[in-house]
């Protein structure tokens, strides 16, 4: 069986093109001290293609902020847009993959940081309420039945706070070495 020819969803060379074009666009409505111009559409396309194409990747496809991570990619896309230097590289392609793939991981970042601090509250606000929780009317303690549901999510929002901290407890170490190094 004969292999089948990829096609892929951006052609490299034409999207270069496009942006050699672009490119040439603003430097002379700079000269003439023009508005700069926007985007073609074409470049618009390729970017949404990349971005959208990208969170359908298995590092990217189980988290449920994927239209963040579309909207993130093409917004940064745009604002380093003017730094690809065709003279330097020739892939247009692989410089907003990447720039889109450090949009996304930022995402996540920023995205988990929100959970910590929702998991956190929600957590101080459990160990408050069992406070008046446990005590019956009788001064006595009430036992509440736990389903396995919520001593799975219990554990699972304990560890992830967990991770979080003792992550941010690694960075905080690590840069306190690293300025340790670099004072002396």
């Amino acid at each position: 069986m004969a292999k089948k020819k990829l096609q892929h969803y951006v052609n490299n060379k034409e999207f270069l093109a496009a942006m050699i074009e672009y490119k040439k666009s603003v430097v002379e409505a700079e000269k003439r001290n023009e508005q700069r111009p926007p985007v073609t559409p074409y470049i618009g396309e390729c970017i949404m293609k990349i971005a959208v194409h990208l969170s359908h990747k298995p590092n990217f496809v189980n988290y449920t902020f994927k239209d963040e991570f579309i909207s993130d990619g093409i917004e940064n896309c745009l604002q380093y847009i003017d730094n690809f230097d065709p003279e330097k590289s020739q892939n247009p392609f692989a410089y907003f993959t990447q720039i889109i793939f450090y949009a996304f991981l930022r995402r996540i970042q920023k995205e988990k940081k929100h959970l910590y601090t929702k998991y956190k509250l929600a957590d101080e606000i459990n160990v408050t309420n069992m406070n008046y929780d446990t005590q019956d009317h009788d001064g006595g303690t009430d036992y509440v039945n736990k389903s396995k549901a919520d001593e799975w999510s219990r554990d699972h929002i304990d560890v992830f706070i967990e991770n979080f901290e003792e992550t941010k407890r690694r960075k905080r170490n690590r840069n306190t070495a690293v300025d340790t190094l670099m004072s002396d």
